[in-house]
């Protein structure tokens, strides 16, 4: 049976809240999304297994549909290899197939490759807190709050945050 790839097959997942009074299984189902603390975001592509962790930790998160501009915003501003250090179009050239960040986005959206395929590219971007706040961070997006589902509105929290 072969999946169907779509536009959507990338999804961004932003942890909102911290690390207090948080249940052991969320807090390891937090984890395996390698979202670890508050501001976090990492790339994962979208299948069942992942929705259910998702679904899972909903109460903490936020996730969508992440574009293919927003994606190469994201690895120029907040790409990172080992050491903290930024990730560039040379170092994507010394190790990679790709020359420059704007192919590794194009790639890493259509699913061609993963994040853990880079050499020494760390699987989170590191993000500042949201410019202007948030609407409100104990409820659910479609109620006017800020953790869960957002779709396509999470590239205008990312802009926000990056």
């Amino acid at each position: 049976m072969s999946q169907v790839k779509n536009e959507s097959d990338l999804l961004a997942v932003i942890r909102l809240k911290g690390q207090i009074n948080v249940n052991y299984k969320i807090q390891a189902t937090l984890d395996m999304l390698n979202v670890r603390r508050t501001n976090y975001m990492t790339l994962i592509p979208n299948t069942p297994t992942y929705l259910g962790m998702l679904k899972k930790a909903q109460n903490f998160i936020t996730w969508g549909e992440i574009s293919q501009d927003i994606l190469k915003h994201v690895l120029e501003k907040r790409g990172e290899i080992a050491g903290r250090k930024k990730l560039t179009n040379k170092h994507l050239k010394e190790h990679t197939e790709y020359s420059t960040i704007i192919e590794l986005s194009k790639a890493l959206h259509k699913g061609e490759v993963t994040i853990g395929d880079i050499p020494e590219l760390k699987k989170f971007f590191r993000l500042h807190p949201a410019r202007k706040g948030y609407r409100g961070i104990k409820k659910g997006f479609a109620e006017g709050g800020e953790v869960g589902y957002r779709g396509k509105a999470i590239n205008e929290l990312i802009v926000r945050m990056a």
